[in-house]
């Protein structure tokens, strides 16, 4: 049976080294591979955390272009059970018409280190996801308060010590869903497909991070609808290129106080 943890053991050195090595019981993150398919055909395989799959599946097939809206997927289940490795997702037919092309790349795998240049990168997936106009404004006392809460909703990282969280807000400060993985990719694909597949992602509008912002969550998060963007570790230059194109608003903690804003900064505000 999969889980999202196991326990395990380990020889613990303690830093004067006087005792030697002692053997511990110690807590690892399950990681598993995944297998998305499409009307049946492998697409592609990620290594996952365990757990949320149906969400992660519907997440991945919305940040990927794969799908636009729920509608577009008249089903969507693991194929043995609750508890699998591969999880099948039938598009209606018009969807498969509108991306035949697209589905021809299965097996692409997002990455940092890519073919692409920067700039060429940036104009890709610009021309491909539309740049987000939304007005929302967030004052920046609560976009600090946002990320001081990830211990709240992070169990896993709290027995493991080895996960990544995404956490997406809502205007009204709520927290609308939450998600762990031991990859940053998934915990977005898994908190964003949660609201997706109940027809409350409109409601989204801050993408909390408990790591750093590389393109591919402004990618992501720009396929998603969400405006905003925080996160405890800094951005990667091509995320901040990439979200200034699309209008999304990227900050991180600053070592000494308050946050770095990177782009699209009208939406924190001081009051």
């Amino acid at each position: 049976m999969s889980s999202s943890f196991f326990s395990g053991s380990a020889l613990h050195q303690t830093k004067d080294g006087a005792n030697g090595y002692q053997k511990i019981a110690i807590n690892l993150v399950g990681e598993e591979p995944l297998s998305i398919r499409i009307n049946g055909v492998p697409y592609s395989v990620v290594m996952r955390t365990p757990g949320d799959e149906i969400s992660h599946a519907a997440g991945f097939c919305l940040t990927e272009g794969i799908v636009d809206a729920p509608e577009d997927i008249t089903s969507l289940a693991s194929c043995d059970g609750a508890d699998t490795n591969v999880v099948t997702v039938t598009l209606t037919a018009q969807r498969r018409e509108k991306i035949a092309g697209y589905l021809d790349r299965r097996g692409f795998i997002s990455q940092t280190s890519c073919g692409l240049c920067g700039k060429e990168l940036i104009q890709d997936i610009a021309t491909a996801v539309s740049a987000i106009n939304d007005d929302t404004h967030i004052p920046v006392t609560d976009a600090i308060a946002f990320l001081d809460k990830f211990s709240d909703y992070q169990p896993l990282r709290r027995i493991t010590r080895a996960t990544h969280a995404a956490m997406i807000i809502g205007s009204d400060g709520a927290v609308l869903s939450c998600a762990e993985d031991v990859g940053r990719h998934n915990a977005v694909d898994k908190a964003v497909g949660s609201l997706f597949m109940n027809h409350r992602l409109h409601l989204a509008k801050v993408l909390a991070l408990s790591s750093r912002i590389s393109y591919e969550l402004v990618q992501k998060a720009a396929r998603a609808g969400i405006p905003v963007i925080l996160a405890v570790s800094r951005p990667t230059s091509l995320a901040v290129a990439l979200a200034s194109r699309l209008n999304i608003t990227l900050a991180c903690l600053a070592p000494e106080k308050g946050l770095y804003v990177f782009c699209a900064e009208q939406r924190l505000t001081d009051g």
